[in-house]
């Protein structure tokens, strides 16, 4: 399989944007993308934005946020609290919260949700994403759930076995309210890991998939 990498090398600042209406979106999705570009550009910035958190949620995703990110690798960091699936119609005020973020944060890479994920808080997030953010690298991830919405995806990331370990180990720490749920469990995160592994033919077994719908094929400078 043909791999891309970054243009720029391992000491580019590289600035990121993470999106995810609730609180364990980002980690479910890309979590361990994130671990991996942590390790591969030390200078890199993460914009870390939750527009769903309150009460424990929002503890939740603070602590783990906090795991996850090192301060100093922050530059954004918000949890909002847009009511839990009434994202629809909240649509104009999370527009507008969307607006600000623009200006305050010129991402060279946005994680958001998938545009073809059922549930309506995502997809309003995807929306904004491409509405708001127009001339930018977008990848869009994935959520295991009951819809059975799970796609095709384009783009992948092979991860190791140690960030494998960890993102379901930071999962199963901090989000100890959806323990109750029978499909957040180590059992689901790692069979997709390894189900995207072998679509990627990855070498410790394991990725996270992504679609690229906009990206740009470039020769070296």
């Amino acid at each position: 399989m043909l791999g891309f990498a970054f243009a720029n090398g391992r000491e580019a600042a590289y600035q990121i944007l993470c999106l995810g209406a609730h609180s364990d979106d980002i980690e479910i999705g890309c979590g361990g993308t994130i671990l991996s570009l942590l390790d591969w550009y030390p200078n890199a910035q993460f914009a870390w934005i939750v527009f769903s958190g309150a009460g424990p949620r929002a503890a939740e995703a603070q602590a783990s946020m906090g795991a996850w990110l090192p301060a100093a690798r922050r530059s954004v960091v918000a949890i909002r609290d847009f009511r839990d699936g009434y994202f629809p119609y909240q649509g104009a005020e999370i527009k507008a919260y969307f607006e600000e973020l623009k200006q305050a944060f010129s991402p060279d890479l946005i994680f958001t949700h998938c545009r073809s994920d059922l549930h309506q808080d995502h997809r309003l997030i995807n929306e904004l994403t491409w509405n708001t953010f127009r001339e930018h690298a977008i990848l869009e991830y994935e959520i295991p759930k009951y819809d059975g919405d799970l796609g095709s995806p384009n783009v992948f990331v092979h991860l190791d076995g140690a960030i494998c370990c960890r993102k379901l180990e930071l999962l199963r720490s901090y989000y100890t309210t959806q323990a109750s749920k029978p499909w957040f469990t180590d059992e689901t995160f790692r069979a997709l890991l390894r189900l995207r592994g072998i679509e990627a033919r990855a070498p410790q077994n394991y990725a996270e998939a992504f679609y690229g719908r906009k990206l740009v094929l470039m020769g070296a400078p």
